[in-house]
């Protein structure tokens, strides 16, 4: 009896108790949180940038002050007016939101440079408190594309493809720059840009070892991960785009030949032997990668206009060619991407050759209107 009526006591004291332990908790979790306001966890640091975000800083700062040379030449009579709306559009492809905060240091291809390799920087081969004339805007020109050729090679698949145009657009802006003002043109009197690696195919004889391929009774290897399946796929696309494109361009010069006479023909033929050398070092790229070559093709469907003005036709085909060699660019690396860039720059020194104007972003379909527009403290 003595215990029910002492369960009951209990039972009957809870609910006045209930306020009590309320007013605990919520002061508990009151003070709780007051400590986490006055006593904040330390801020995580900022991620340091990748090196390919300090290469593209870094093309960005040299094309603005290229650009800004240019203009300190407009309506000299130095033939640099087009420079500036090329260097603009350039500066805005490069340009990312955030760009201003990542330094402008030396990029990771020019790090470590050795004496006889590397090329100056814009900055150097230009200093902001020497005069600007069309001789020094072109060895800036050059020597900042030459520098975008050599990040390209270790920057990440994008902004690879990014950089090779960049650079493409500025050598070749340098040489029609030089052609325009009568000042020599850098392109005919230094190492060539983007110098190939002793395995790259392309430019030299040495025919690179073919890796190890899968077989039909299966792979030396482990089975590629998803997405390694899916970059072979991609890079054995752009391979096979690019021995189309050479192929092609191979069977127009061949037909080009036969409707050229004179200086054109000259150069038509030693045009044909380089796509030629080309279209086999493409194939043995494919081998090299373990992809197949797309089947030949007995003839191409040449358009009346291109029989009409063959030369004309070449120019467009060497133009059309940019793209294959970016989009290789940006799906390959090592000795291959290396080839890719050579190829790049190849092209459009032969487009230009026929007479094609460079342009900006060679080889990438841009919107000069869909482009971000320059921040203030960028544009100047």
């Amino acid at each position: 009896m003595n215990e029910e009526t002492s369960g009951e006591r209990r039972r009957a004291r809870l609910p006045r108790n209930l306020p009590r332990l309320a007013l605990i908790v919520v002061l508990a979790v009151v003070v709780l949180t007051l400590g986490l306001v006055v006593r904040p966890g330390k801020p995580a640091e900022p991620a340091p940038p990748t090196a390919s975000e300090r290469a593209l800083a870094a093309a960005l700062a040299d094309t603005v002050e290229l650009r800004s040379d240019a203009e300190r030449l407009t309506g000299a009579g130095t033939a640099a007016d087009g420079t500036v709306s090329f260097l603009t559009t350039q500066a805005r492809a490069l340009w990312r939101p955030g760009s201003a905060a990542v330094s402008a240091s030396p990029s990771p291809a020019s790090a470590s440079p050795s004496p006889a390799s590397a090329p100056p920087s814009a900055a150097e081969a230009s200093p902001s408190d020497a005069p600007v004339t069309a001789a020094s805007l072109v060895t800036a020109l050059d020597a900042s594309g030459r520098q975008r050729l050599a990040d390209a090679a270790a920057a990440d698949p994008g902004t690879a493809r990014l950089l090779a145009s960049v650079g493409t657009g500025q050598l070749l802006q340098a040489s029609a720059l030089a052609a325009a003002s009568g000042t020599p043109d850098p392109a005919t009197s230094s190492a060539p840009a983007a110098a190939p690696s002793p395995t790259a195919p392309a430019t030299v004889s040495a025919t690179p070892v073919p890796s190890a391929c899968p077989t039909a009774t299966g792979s030396p290897s482990a089975a590629p991960s998803a997405s390694a399946s899916s970059a072979r796929a991609d890079l054995a696309n752009a391979l096979a785009e690019v021995i189309s494109t050479e192929r092609e361009t191979v069977y127009a010069y061949q037909v080009a030949l036969t409707r050229l006479d004179g200086p054109g023909a000259a150069a038509a033929a030693t045009r044909l032997t380089r796509h030629e050398a080309l279209a086999a070092a493409a194939e043995e790229q494919a081998r090299q990668h373990c992809a197949a070559a797309p089947p030949r093709q007995a003839g191409y469907a040449l358009d009346p206009a291109f029989l009409a003005s063959p030369a004309a036709g070449l120019r467009g085909l060497e133009s059309g060619s940019l793209a294959a060699y970016a989009d290789l660019v940006g799906l390959s690396d090592g000795s291959t991407r290396q080839w890719a860039v050579s190829g790049l720059l190849e092209a459009g020194r032969r487009a230009a050759a026929w007479g094609a104007a460079p342009e900006p972003t060679p080889g990438l379909s841009v919107d000069p209107a869909e482009l971000p527009t320059l921040p203030a403290a960028v544009a100047g």
